[in-house]
């Protein structure tokens, strides 16, 4: 299995709840992408220095998977199910996504 990260760069839509967006994402959105098939780690970090039009807090997600597109196909209907089911928030404003699959570890 290939080892693949997705980044997302994101901000808060309304600066005043930025509480309560950061404990949708870590509390709601987090465990909720991790019920995708293939990812196995969820982290999230804030920018020390943003600038403007960068997202404020970037989500790193790691997937096992040969497959890549295969992970973000059922990511995709993941969250579509979790829109469903309401546990998406109106705060999440995405700035930029990257996927990158590794190429080299020098821990192995």
């Amino acid at each position: 299995m290939q080892k693949r990260f997705m980044l997302v760069e994101t901000d808060c839509a309304d600066p005043a709840r930025e509480g309560e967006f950061n404990e949708w994402y870590n509390q709601i959105h987090l465990p909720d992408v991790l019920e995708t098939p293939g990812v196995v780690r969820a982290e999230r970090y804030e920018k020390i220095d943003p600038s403007e039009g960068q997202g404020k807090y970037l989500a790193a997600y790691e997937a096992e998977a040969d497959d890549l597109q295969a992970v973000l196909k059922a990511s995709d209907e993941n969250m579509k199910k979790k829109a469903a089911e309401g546990r998406m928030s109106d705060l999440l404003k995405v700035t930029a996504v990257s996927t990158f699959g590794q190429i080299y570890s020098a821990s192995e």
